[in-house]
């Protein structure tokens, strides 16, 4: 699968010589992990994060989980195969937010935002990716929220990166992550609040400091499920478990609820980041689905 395109710092010496020329799209940078996509022949859609092609749903770490399932659920194949002629040779490149000291109105916030479209038949020197105009329409296409442009068509003689004020953000009260610039070319590079190194994550800065204050209060595991374990997050697990039509079992409800945990708040499970929080994952999921039984018993789900 085609790899995230580099987006370094557009101060820093790594930004390509043209980027600041022609027309500039300035779209918000999210803080989250980098999700790739493409789809075989037989339909099936495959996912990989910026290092890694994942074989199974189990392989995705549970705060990206939301992401693959919204992706699945959404995606429109037969739109797909009707635009192009290999729909193997099209790759697609986005964001999946989760906590990573940004805090987010997660309800509103897309589980995935598409970001950059790469297709082998874009051009006749092996392919290319999309300009940031056609990337929209097409993640549009296919049923997908592409992310958040700020300014179009802006002229590069009239910016300057270094007395650019980061826009607020779309999905939250406060100021964006940082700005994704990108030029007609192909071209990108990002500016955020400290401009910082960026690293090869289309998606925010993987050195991004957690904030470890959230762990203050939470020391044992009745307290992280009390305060994250909510009748709004089980309400919103039961509407999701339940799309299929048939009333939801415990145990999707609960494997949901966590996912949503995992992504949006300090909490972290096993090995996969370095949250304010550790939480052991079926420590927490087995108490989860005790508050899950009873919240879902009182609402009369």
């Amino acid at each position: 699968m085609r790899s995230f395109p580099p987006l370094p710092n557009v101060l820093g010496p790594d930004a390509p010589d043209d980027l600041l020329s022609g027309h500039l799209w300035l779209l918000e940078l999210i803080d989250g992990t980098g999700l790739r996509v493409r789809m075989d022949e037989s339909g099936l859609l495959r996912f990989g994060d910026p290092e890694t092609i994942y074989e199974s749903f189990d392989a995705v770490p549970l705060a990206l989980r939301p992401a693959v399932r919204h992706v699945r659920e959404r995606f429109d194949r037969e739109a797909l195969r009707a635009s192009v002629d290999d729909p193997a040779g099209v790759v697609f490149f986005g964001v999946a937010p989760h906590y990573r000291g940004t805090e987010y109105d997660w309800e509103r916030l897309p589980p995935f935002l598409g970001t950059d479209v790469w297709s082998d038949e874009a051009a006749t020197a092996g392919g290319a990716f999309r300009p940031p105009d056609a990337a929209a329409a097409i993640f549009e296409g296919v049923g997908l929220d592409p992310i958040t442009v700020v300014e179009r068509e802006r002229n590069a003689r009239d910016f300057d990166p270094e007395a650019y004020r980061i826009p607020e953000s779309a999905w939250r009260d406060g100021p964006a992550a940082g700005v994704v610039v990108r030029n007609k070319r192909g071209g990108r590079g990002r500016i955020t609040p400290d401009h910082a190194d960026a690293s090869e994550d289309a998606s925010a800065p993987a050195s991004d400091p957690i904030d470890r204050s959230a762990s203050d209060e939470l020391d044992a595991l009745d307290e992280i499920v009390a305060r994250y374990v909510t009748r709004a997050r089980v309400d919103r697990a039961v509407d999701s478990a339940g799309r299929g039509g048939d009333p939801p079992a415990i145990g999707p409800i609960a494997d949901r609820v966590v996912e949503s945990v995992a992504r949006e708040t300090p909490v972290g499970f096993g090995g996969e980041a370095a949250f304010a929080v550790a939480v052991d994952r079926d420590e927490f999921r087995t108490a989860a689905m005790d508050r899950v039984r009873r919240v879902v018993r009182t609402s009369g789900t």
